[in-house]
């Protein structure tokens, strides 16, 4: 079980990065840090995006999803029962709407990455 702890950690922290990345973006922006226009931070941020709203598009259920709940399975444990720490940070991650309302979110928020890039350019350093 420690290992599918392990990568709901490392979901949460790979969400935290997609999120608070476009903040620290658009903020940056404001308060003029130069780091948020690093080329590689803002590749690899708009890479990670867009792999969610590919996946959205397809259908297809996120890796780091499908091998917690396989390792979850091979431990024995159902679901997402667990320590307090453990049911917090799932329930921020999985959560029930149909499956329209994902890919309209994923595809704005991508759109706001993608804005990113104009507002606030990327520099090679």
């Amino acid at each position: 079980m420690l290992a599918a702890d392990l990568i709901l950690i490392g979901h949460v922290l790979f969400v935290a990065f997609v999120v608070f990345g476009v903040v620290a973006i658009y903020l940056g922006r404001i308060w003029a840090w130069p780091w948020v226009r690093n080329f590689w931070f803002r590749v690899l941020h708009l890479a990670a995006i867009l792999f969610v709203v590919l996946q959205s598009w397809v259908g297809a259920i996120c890796p780091l999803t499908t091998w917690e709940m396989q390792l979850r399975a091979r431990g024995g444990g159902e679901g997402y029962e667990g320590a307090f720490i453990q049911h917090w940070l799932q329930m921020l991650l999985y959560y029930e709407a149909p499956e329209w309302v994902f890919i309209v979110a994923y595809t704005a928020f991508a759109a706001l990455v993608i804005a990113s890039w104009f507002v606030v350019p990327p520099k090679r350093l």
